[in-house]
């Protein structure tokens, strides 16, 4: 519940920032927020992930390697 009210939080400020710009429209949580949040929270509980290597991000971009 609480990454949702910071979801919530983050997304309102967002809005208010970006009022003058953005369309009367159902407004997705931009991304780059959410992954903040969601950061947070995982950092909060010590929880570590992974970051991919240049050379695994080139193999994953790359349609010449692999099968």
């Amino acid at each position: 519940m609480d990454m949702s009210f910071a979801n919530q939080a983050l997304s309102a400020e967002y809005i208010s920032t970006h009022a003058q710009s953005l369309n009367n429209d159902v407004i997705s949580v931009p991304r780059e927020i959410d992954n903040t949040v969601g950061l947070l929270k995982l950092n909060a509980m010590d929880v570590n992930i992974d970051h991919l290597t240049e050379e695994q991000e080139t193999y994953l971009s790359s349609w010449n390697v692999g099968t």
